[in-house]
């Protein structure tokens, strides 16, 4: 998706709801390869926790803010959503990637996604526009895409402090560890030329 000033926010949200689904491609795709299927949930994993701490520090509360009792509904509704990927991404951590239950138990969570992510993109960031305007939403956007940046490796459960507390206090040789559990340059660049 194209970034414009127009729709800058909805871009940068957009375009994490197609990476997520990328992933998930490759990890189909990579069926009967367990260690290969187990870096690329690694990287949907990570992608899913930065995106969601990017949206409940920076986009709900917009929405809360700018969309009255209406943004306070659909902040919880999305709030609730996340609840639910983040309880299933905690149950997939005790799983072996590639078993048929591992295998089930995602598509559940990516089913659940791709329902949360059009309701976001189709409802949620359209009323948001209205309210920002195009400076607003690049403003919203460039603080979305720099929080990502910051957010930790789990997604927390109350943000900002467990965000802020959980990226302070991550030890390095784990986030080392967790680093090398993701797909190489080269996969993924193998992943984009398919």
């Amino acid at each position: 998706m194209s970034t414009t000033n127009k729709d800058a926010l909805m871009a940068a949200v957009a375009d994490d709801h197609q990476e997520m689904y990328e992933y998930y491609d490759q990890y189909v795709k990579n069926a009967g390869k367990p260690d290969a299927q187990q870096r690329w949930a690694n990287q949907l994993f990570w992608e899913i926790a930065r995106h969601a701490v990017g949206e409940e520090i920076v986009i709900y509360p917009l929405m809360e803010k700018h969309l009255g009792s209406k943004g306070l509904e659909l902040a919880d509704q999305d709030r609730e959503d996340h609840q639910f990927v983040k309880e299933n991404l905690y149950k997939l951590e005790g799983m072996s990637a590639g078993t048929p239950s591992y295998d089930q138990l995602l598509k559940t969570v990516m089913d659940h996604l791709h329902e949360h992510n059009d309701s976001e993109e189709q409802k949620d960031l359209p009323l948001l526009f209205e309210k920002l305007g195009a400076e607003g939403a690049a403003s919203a956007a460039a603080s979305f895409k720099r929080t990502k940046g910051f957010a930790p490796t789990r997604a927390p459960n109350k943000p900002p402090f467990e965000t802020l507390v959980g990226l302070m206090t991550a030890p390095i040789d784990k986030l080392r560890d967790a680093f090398a559990q993701f797909p190489t340059t080269e996969e993924k660049e193998a992943a984009a030329r398919n």
